[in-house]
């Protein structure tokens, strides 16, 4: 590969992957709890009841603060299904289970809650960019969530994993806002 062409997604992911791996665990708490604080500040948080969320897998963001501070929202985790879909169910610490990819999900026999009464969606990724494109795991789940949804999309990363451009396809979604440990942003046409 030319220094000039761009790095394919599954190369991408790799890198980014290594580049959110060697943040120190110091300072992935310390931004994760930033993060928090900029999601529980913002006003479209405080409105919303239903908030659909994820338990962190490896180096992600962790979020779980916010769900600890806030036990009156109702909290939903995607669960994943067989076919490539996502179920979301209510979150409850003391009924998660392990899934085979590593992130903790809810019991199965969890109430069930539909994906039209998620007022917030706080998205992960690995990274994402100013125009609200998201790379993922390559799964396509969460794309396939955010085609249908009708709330309000805020990704979650660190900052040095929102950058200026990713890759994207015709599938892709993109999403509306970003939040890192610096700041939350309006991206894309919103």
């Amino acid at each position: 590969m030319s220094p000039s062409t761009p790095p394919t997604k599954p190369a991408l992911r790799k890198q980014l992957h290594q580049r959110r791996d060697n943040l120190a665990v110091d300072f992935r708490r310390e931004a994760s709890l930033s993060i928090c604080k900029h999601i529980q500040d913002w006003e479209i948080f405080k409105d919303a009841q239903v908030i659909q969320t994820y338990l962190p897998m490896r180096s992600e963001v962790d979020l779980t603060p916010l769900l600890e501070e806030h036990p009156l929202k109702q909290w939903v985790i995607p669960r994943i299904l067989p076919e490539g879909r996502m179920a979301f169910q209510s979150y409850d610490p003391e009924r998660l289970v392990r899934h085979p990819f590593g992130m903790l999900e809810p019991a199965p026999d969890l109430p069930t809650v539909a994906p039209g009464s998620i007022g917030l969606a706080l998205v992960p990724g690995l990274a994402f960019d100013r125009h609200g494109w998201r790379l993922g795991y390559g799964g396509g789940f969460f794309d396939r969530f955010l085609s249908q949804f009708k709330g309000v999309s805020l990704g979650v990363t660190f900052n040095v994993l929102f950058l200026d451009s990713l890759p994207h396809d015709t599938h892709d979604i993109p999403i509306k806002y970003v939040v890192t440990e610096m700041r939350l942003i309006v991206v894309g046409q919103n």
